[in-house]
């Protein structure tokens, strides 16, 4: 597997120029040997023609006189040997060698051409058929003349070899340019990586994409649009950090300030009274850690890797309600379930679910007044199970019912207990449970209706 963006360009460029190349040096040389074998037939049959001229009759005899000319067509510096036959059609020689090795048709027609081989070289031949007439006689001459092939291979050599010199320089040629071509377009993308290779860790600004070319600057949009979502998430946790901090310090600040406090005292009553409110104040602060962790777990669990198995959320809520009668009993709030389901199974985290009902139960019951209603309703609606905790209390206004699901905010009177992270906690662990949940007024009266959508389990 090739890594590099150069090799792999040049690999889909030298492919087909390659193929390219050989098909084009193919083509060159069949044009070639082509080419050369046209100008030696060419020369065999004018060397025929002319030695075919010279002959004629004698005192009833035919005789030929070969001129030097016909000969001299062949000078090259190949030094190629010419071979030469005249025969009558009686099989009488009249010039030439006997042992010429390509016999004559005395049919044909046309001028006949073949390869042969002689004293171990390739032979080029042409037969030339002549009629002779003398007092009414028709007699045919046949007049054969042959060459070596090293002139003609040299020809070959010469013209095609040009052309796959030519076909190479050009393929170089095109290498040498895709490579400075490359490194050149590349340099706005190494500039953007060496912009990044020496930014600061807490650099969170977006990437500038003026130099890129139109089909990088999706990529660099892409991670920008990251930066973007990155930025927001670590000004939410530099938020939560500082607000977490914020609260975790005013109860220190109150304890030390009880501590300093009960040491100035000698009245034991009073030593209690300062005893009981430390002891208040330490289970409001394991409230809020236990809270922060949660959330924390929650934030964690919006992962494909975080175990989830099959829940019943019936069983997860009798089971809090279970948990939370007591506070029902303490403030007299009629606290139960309404179903007509025996069962409600969904995939997820029972831990994390648990803890979603804990706190929406738990709100509920904080902010309805003693003697109050809180209902929670479990029903299923095609492929959602619905989750409703509805109650008559104060209620929120619409215009803060999305802010309420903000950290650490807080829509209460001030002296009314609570840590702003209930419901923060709440809509995570729904988020991480690909649900949704909406809050909502009663059909009648006043209070709220928290209404959570989670897919069910299918059996």
């Amino acid at each position: 597997m090739i890594d590099s963006l150069r090799l792999r360009l040049l690999w889909w460029l030298l492919i087909p120029m390659a193929v390219y190349v050989g098909l084009s040096t193919s083509d060159a040389y069949d044009n070639a040997v082509s080419s050369a074998t046209l100008v030696q037939d060419r020369a065999l049959l004018a060397s025929a023609r002319m030695i075919a001229g010279q002959v004629g009759w004698n005192d009833g005899a035919p005789v030929v006189s070969v001129p030097p000319a016909a000969l001299e067509l062949f000078a090259s510096p190949a030094q190629d040997a010419v071979y030469y036959q005249v025969l009558m059609d009686d099989d009488t020689l009249l010039a030439g060698r006997p042992d010429f090795p390509a016999a004559p048709d005395f049919a044909a027609l046309y001028p006949v051409y073949s390869t042969t081989s002689f004293n171990g070289k390739p032979l080029r031949v042409v037969s030339y058929i002549r009629a002779l007439f003398d007092e009414g006689t028709l007699r045919m001459v046949a007049v054969s003349v042959g060459q070596t092939m090293q002139g003609r291979q040299e020809m070959i050599d010469d013209q095609w070899h040009a052309s796959l010199r030519r076909q190479i320089v050009l393929l170089l040629l095109a290498i040498s340019l895709v490579v400075l071509g490359l490194t050149m377009e590349l340099r706005p993308l190494l500039a953007l990586k060496d912009e990044l290779a020496t930014r600061r860790p807490d650099s969170l600004t977006p990437l500038r994409a003026g130099g890129l070319q139109q089909e990088l600057r999706p990529i660099v949009e892409a991670i920008n649009q990251y930066i973007f979502r990155l930025n927001a998430q670590v000004t939410v946790q530099k938020r939560f950090v500082a607000d977490a901090a914020h609260q975790l310090r005013t109860p220190l600040a109150v304890i030390d300030s009880q501590i300093q406090f009960a040491r100035q005292l000698d009245d034991p009553a009073r030593v209690a009274q300062v005893l009981a409110s430390l002891q208040e104040g330490s289970r409001s602060m394991t409230d809020l850690t236990n809270k922060l962790l949660l959330l924390s777990q929650a934030e964690a669990s919006d992962s494909s890797a975080f175990p989830r198995a099959p829940v019943d959320l019936l069983a997860v809520s009798a089971m809090v309600l279970e948990e939370l009668s007591g506070l029902a009993l303490k403030k007299g709030i009629d606290l139960g379930l309404e179903t007509t389901l025996e069962s409600a199974m969904v995939n997820g985290n029972e831990a994390q679910l648990m803890g979603m009902l804990m706190n929406l139960i738990d709100n509920a019951l904080r902010y309805t007044p003693e003697g109050g209603k809180v209902t929670v309703g479990l029903e299923k609606k095609r492929s959602q199970m619905i989750i409703t905790v509805s109650d008559n209390g104060p209620g929120i206004p619409a215009e803060v019912r999305e802010r309420v699901f903000e950290r650490f905010y807080r829509n209460a009177a001030p002296d009314q207990p609570g840590s702003g992270l209930g419901l923060a906690i709440v809509r995570e662990i729904v988020q991480a449970s690909q649900g949704s949940i909406r809050l909502d007024a009663p059909a009648q009266g006043s209070g709220l209706v928290a209404t959570v959508s989670l897919p069910a389990l299918q059996s």
